[in-house]
C-alpha cells in the first residue's frame, strides 16, 4: 500500500485548500479597517501630548534664559522695549531661534515682528512674555510721563526679580495665537482698566484641552480653561500685584486660575 503522504492526488488536494478566498480576505480587510480606526485617534492624541511635552520643555528653557539674564543683569529681567526686545535680549541664554516656535504649530509660521533688523526679534514665535503692567502702573502712577514712557516701550527698566511674590503662580511666557505679532502681554494696554485687547491674542487652547504657560519659578505647566472665553477661576496669574490678581480681570474677559 502507497503511503498516503506520497498520493499525488492527496497532495493536490491539500495545495489548492491552502489559499484565502475572497470573502476570507475582505473579511480580514474590514477587520484590519476597524482596528486602525480605533487606533488612529489615539495616536493621534499621544502624537499631540508629545508635541506639548516638547512645547513644555521649550518653555522651561525660555524661562530659565530669563532667569539668567536677570542673575547677570543686577536682578532686574529685560526692559519692555519696542527694540531690542525679549527674544534677542535672552538670544545670548536660549541660543536657537527655533525654541520660539511650539511644534503644535511649525507648519503656520506664528507671526512675529518682520520690521525690526534683530534676528531674534523677526523670528517666528509662538509665546509672549509678561509686560508686568501692573507693578510699572503702581510704581510709576497711572498715566504719568514715566508710566507711559514704560507702555511705549521707551523706558529700559525692567521687572525686578526680586518683586514676585507669588513666583509659583507668576506667569512669564504664555502661547499667543499664530496670526499675533505681539511681543508683550500687558494687562493695561487698550482701554487701560485691567481688560486690555491683549487677552484676545492669547491662544487658550493651543494643545486640545489648554495652553503651556511658563511661571516665575521656572517651571511650566499646561492650565486648562473651564469656559469657552478662557476664564480659568478667581486669580489672575499674568499679575504680580495683589489689587490686579484678585480684581483686575472678570471671568469675561480673559483667562483666570
Amino acid at each position: 500500500m502507497k503511503s498516503l503522504l506520497n498520493n499525488p492526488q492527496k497532495e493536490a488536494g491539500r495545495a489548492e485548500n491552502c489559499g484565502f478566498t475572497l470573502i476570507e480576505l475582505l473579511v480580514v480587510i474590514a477587520i484590519i479597517s476597524i482596528l486602525a480606526s480605533m487606533l488612529l485617534p489615539s495616536l493621534a492624541k499621544a502624537k499631540e501630548a508629545a508635541k506639548r511635552i516638547y512645547c513644555i520643555n521649550d518653555m522651561k528653557q525660555l524661562g530659565l534664559a530669563h532667569t539668567m539674564y536677570a542673575s547677570d543683569n543686577g536682578g532686574f529681567f529685560p526692559a519692555r522695549l519696542g527694540y531690542d526686545r525679549w527674544p534677542q535680549a535672552l538670544l545670548t541664554y536660549y541660543k536657537n531661534t527655533n525654541i520660539l516656535v511650539c511644534p503644535s504649530e511649525l507648519t503656520n509660521n506664528p507671526a512675529s515682528d518682520t520690521t525690526d533688523t534683530n534676528r531674534a526679534d523677526t523670528a517666528s514665535r509662538s509665546y509672549m512674555i509678561n509686560g508686568f503692567n501692573d507693578y510699572f502702573e503702581q510704581t510709576l502712577g497711572s498715566n504719568t510721563p514715566a508710566f507711559n514712557g514704560y507702555m511705549a516701550g521707551t523706558d529700559t527698566e525692567g521687572m525686578s526679580d526680586s518683586k514676585f511674590q507669588w513666583p509659583s503662580d507668576t506667569i512669564i511666557f504664555g502661547e499667543k495665537t499664530a496670526s499675533s505679532p505681539q511681543f508683550y502681554m500687558d494687562l493695561l494696554e487698550g482701554n487701560g482698566d485691567g481688560l486690555g485687547n491683549d487677552w484676545t491674542e492669547l491662544d487658550y487652547y493651543k494643545h486640545t484641552s489648554g495652553s503651556d504657560y511658563a511661571f516665575a519659578d521656572n517651571s511650566a505647566r499646561i492650565l486648562r480653561p473651564w469656559a469657552p472665553n478662557g476664564a480659568m477661576g478667581p486669580i489672575d496669574m499674568w499679575a504680580v500685584t495683589l489689587s490686579y490678581r484678585t480684581n483686575g480681570i472678570t471671568a469675561t474677559t480673559g483667562p483666570l486660575n
